[in-house]
């Protein structure tokens, strides 16, 4: 974990007025007035691509609103298999489930590099109790988060391998340019979709030699949609 700012990891000088994502974030709503509530600090920090944010069964104490970056909610199965049950993009949240209980559900870690604002629950408590226009901000993304989660066992979990991978592709295309899609390593991929590891590498290889795609990195994450109609009906 790697503070923006030392000052502003243990002060928290992070201006959420004068946030880039501000409009996607929990503080949206609020007003000039609003920001005099709070107290605790906000910090702004960074973590590494691998780095956990925070760990299932964990006492909860803080939200995180993701500014830049991915991060997956990982969760392990009662054959001791891992899960990723979502994907976290900017403006979402980490740690809703923090406000109705004393522990996190899932392991939050880092994709890529990300840039988080860590909000301390007794901000939120404060600002929920005085300010309604948070309280109904996160009943929004509480209602987005378990949309969200449903959409993903339901679209990334059931048929063949070629359409779960075909499906995670287009999922994971960029807001800012459908063309360009960020994926992950193979490992992250077969626990997204309850895949081994080598159907997930030899899918991604096909739909290359058919057109489909193509890898712009060596690394094998970013890719190039070719052909996204036929993307979404991949033939068995």
């Amino acid at each position: 974990m790697i503070p923006i700012k030392t000052e502003s990891a243990w002060r928290g000088t992070a201006d959420c007025r004068l946030c880039g994502i501000r409009d996607m974030v929990l503080f949206a709503d609020l007003h000039e007035d609003d920001f005099k509530l709070i107290h605790a600090p906000i910090d702004d920090l960074e973590f590494n691509a691998g780095q956990p944010l925070v760990r299932m069964g964990e006492t909860a104490t803080s939200l995180y609103t993701l500014r830049a970056g991915l991060i997956k909610l990982v969760r392990n199965t009662v054959d001791g298999r891992q899960r990723i049950v979502r994907v976290l993009r900017a403006g979402d949240v980490v740690g809703l489930e923090a406000l109705m209980g004393p522990t996190y559900d899932s392991d939050a870690i880092a994709l890529t590099s990300i840039k988080v604002c860590r909000l301390p629950l007794q901000v939120i408590q404060r600002l929920n109790r005085e300010t309604p226009r948070l309280h109904q901000r996160l009943l929004e993304k509480w209602h987005r988060s378990l949309k969200e989660a449903d959409d993903w066992l339901a679209e990334l979990n059931f048929g063949n391998a070629r359409q779960r991978v075909a499906g995670l592709i287009l999922k994971m295309r960029s807001d800012h340019d459908a063309a360009l899609a960020t994926l992950f390593s193979r490992e992250d991929m077969g626990a997204m979709l309850d895949l081994k590891l080598e159907t997930v590498s030899r899918t991604l290889n096909a739909f290359m030699r058919e057109g489909l795609v193509e890898s712009l990195d060596k690394q094998g994450r970013v890719y190039r949609v070719l052909d996204a109609q036929r993307l979404a009906n991949p033939k068995a």
